[in-house]
C-alpha cells in the first residue's frame, strides 16, 4: 500500500494557529508546538472571561445604583424592593446608567420606592 502524505492540510492547520498566535512573543509566536499550546490557553480564557464580565458589570451597576440610593436615604436593597413593589421595570443596567448621567431623574426612582415602601 503506498504512503498517504498528508498534502496541504498540516500546512492550513498550522497557518492557522500561528495567526491567532500573532501578537505573543519569541517561540510562541514562531514554533507551532509552542503557539498551539498559547492559543489553546488563551482561547479557554476567553470563553471563560466572557461570562465573568457579565458578573462583573452587574457587580458595577450594584455598586453604582447602591451609591445613588444612598444619597437619597435608602439602602439598595430597600430601593430595589421599592421599585419592584412599584411595579418598576427598569433593570439594573439602566438604572445604573441613570444614577450617573441623570441624578434628578434617579430621585424620581427613589421617591417612588419611598412611597411604596411606607404603604
Amino acid at each position: 500500500m503506498p504512503r498517504a502524505k498528508r498534502g496541504t492540510k498540516g500546512r492550513h492547520r498550522h497557518k492557522k494557529i500561528l495567526k491567532l498566535a500573532k501578537g505573543n512573543v519569541g517561540g510562541r509566536r514562531k514554533q507551532y508546538r509552542q503557539a498551539r499550546e498559547t492559543v489553546e490557553r488563551g482561547l479557554v480564557y476567553a470563553y471563560r472571561d466572557r461570562r465573568v464580565r457579565k458578573r462583573e458589570f452587574r457587580g458595577l451597576w450594584i455598586v453604582r445604583i447602591n451609591a445613588a440610593a444612598r444619597e437619597h436615604g435608602l439602602s439598595y436593597s430597600q430601593l430595589m424592593h421599592g421599585l419592584k413593589q412599584g411595579g418598576v421595570g427598569v433593570d439594573r443596567k439602566m438604572l445604573a446608567d441613570i444614577a450617573v448621567r441623570d441624578p434628578a431623574g434617579f430621585q424620581e426612582f427613589a421617591q417612588m420606592a419611598k412611597a411604596h415602601l411606607a404603604a
